[in-house]
C-alpha cells in the first residue's frame, strides 16, 4: 500500500515536472543561435544553448558564418541570436542601418574583453630584440625577419587573399613604405597557413612579424605580443586604408581601427524571446584571460564548441554565475 502510494505520488511529482518544463519551453518558445565556424563563437554559442535550455527554452544551432549569417539575420531575421558578430567585417553603417530600421537588435554591445586586430611579433624576437615595441623599430631591422625567397628583404606576413584585412595590410604596408624600405609583403593563402607559420615560429624560436587578432587560440597559445601601430589616423584615411594599397592613392599611418563585437538579436527575438534570456546576453561579458584561456584548452584537446562549453561550465562557475539567478545557474549545474 506504501509503496503503490508512493510510487503513485512519485509519478505525480515527475508528471507535474515535465508538465512544468513542457510550459517553460512552450513559454520561451524556439531559439535558433548561430554556431559560427571559428572558436570563440561556436564556444560561445553552446554556452548560450546551456543556459537558455535551463531556462526551458527548445535551441536550433544554425551553422554559419560572418556575412552568411549577418544577411540571413538582416534580410529573413534569422537565425534569432548571433553570439559574436564581427562589426568590422559587417560594417558599422549597414549595421546602424538595419538597427535603425528595427531589423538587428543589439543585445550586448561588448561581450568580449581584450579584442583586436594588428602586427605581431613572437615573444622570443621581443625578448631578444626589447626596443622592437614601435612598428617604426620593427621596420627598421628587416635583417631580422629575412624572407625566404629572398634573404635581403624583410619578411611581413599579411592576410589570405579575399579576406577583409588583407587589403588594409597593403595599405598600411604602403603607408609606412615598407617596399622601399627592404620588406615583402607576404600572403599565407589560407587560415591554416597563417596559423601554421606562427605555429612554426613560435615553437623554433624563430624571428617572426604577422598579421593577427584577438581572441584567437594561436595569440594566445603562442603569447604573441603587440607592435605599436602609432595614433588613430582618423576616419577618412581608414576609409581610403580599407580600400588596399592598389586603390587607395595616398594612404597614411594608423593605429587599426578599434574593433567591434556584438551579440545581435532579430526582431522576432528582441520582442518575443525570455525577458531572463535578454537579461543574460546583457550580463554576458567573458574576461580576455578566461576566453584565452578556453581557447588554449579547446586547441589542445581539438575540443568542438560543444565541449569546450560544458568544461566552461564546470569549471569557471565564478564567471558564468553572476550572469543568471541562482535557480537558473543550479538547473545548469544539474544537466551538466
Amino acid at each position: 500500500m506504501n509503496i503503490k502510494f508512493s510510487t503513485k505520488v512519485l509519478g505525480a511529482i515527475a508528471s507535474a515536472f515535465l508538465l512544468s518544463t513542457s510550459a517553460n519551453a512552450a513559454d520561451c518558445g524556439k531559439i535558433t543561435i548561430a554556431d559560427m565556424n571559428w572558436a570563440s563563437a561556436s564556444f560561445m554559442a553552446h554556452v548560450d544553448k546551456n543556459i537558455l535550455t535551463a531556462m526551458g527554452c527548445e535551441i536550433e544551432m544554425v551553422p554559419g558564418d560572418t556575412i552568411p549569417t549577418w544577411t540571413s539575420m538582416n534580410e529573413k531575421g534569422e537565425p534569432d541570436v548571433a553570439p559574436e558578430l564581427w562589426v568590422n567585417t559587417v560594417g558599422a553603417d549597414l549595421l546602424a542601418s538595419a538597427i535603425g530600421a528595427g531589423r538587428i537588435h543589439v543585445g550586448n554591445e561588448e561581450p568580449l574583453l581584450g579584442i583586436g586586430e594588428g602586427w605581431w611579433i613572437t615573444p622570443y624576437t621581443l625578448a631578444a630584440n626589447p626596443e622592437l615595441t614601435t612598428v617604426e623599430a620593427v621596420i627598421a631591422r628587416p635583417d631580422l625577419f629575412p624572407a625566404k625567397e629572398d634573404p635581403s628583404k624583410g619578411y611581413f606576413m599579411g592576410c589570405p587573399a579575399g579576406w577583409g584585412c588583407q587589403l588594409s595590410n597593403q595599405s598600411l604596408f604602403k603607408a609606412h613604405g615598407m617596399a622601399e624600405k627592404g620588406w615583402i609583403l607576404g600572403d599565407p593563402g589560407t587560415s591554416a597557413g597563417l596559423n601554421g607559420a606562427v605555429a612554426k615560429a613560435s615553437e623554433q624560436s624563430e624571428n617572426w612579424f604577422t598579421y593577427y587578432w584577438s581572441p584567437t587560440t594561436f595569440l594566445a597559445k603562442y603569447d604573441l605580443q603587440p607592435v605599436d601601430l602609432g595614433p588613430w589616423g582618423g576616419d577618412a584615411n581608414w576609409q581610403c586604408v580599407i580600400l588596399g594599397g592598389d586603390n587607395c592613392a595616398d594612404p597614411k599611418p594608423s593605429g587599426w581601427t578599434v574593433s567591434e563585437v556584438n551579440t545581435v538579436f532579430s526582431d522576432n527575438f528582441n520582442y518575443n524571446g525570455p525577458k531572463e534570456g535578454k537579461a543574460y546576453f546583457a550580463a554576458r561579458i567573458y574576461p580576455f584571460p578566461v576566453l584565452n584561456g578556453m581557447l588554449v584548452w579547446m586547441d589542445e584537446n581539438q575540443a568542438p564548441g560543444a565541449d569546450a562549453a560544458v568544461h566552461f561550465l564546470q569549471n569557471h562557475g565564478d564567471t558564468w554565475k553572476a550572469w543568471v539567478d541562482a535557480d537558473i545557474a543550479a538547473e545548469v549545474e544539474a544537466a551538466l
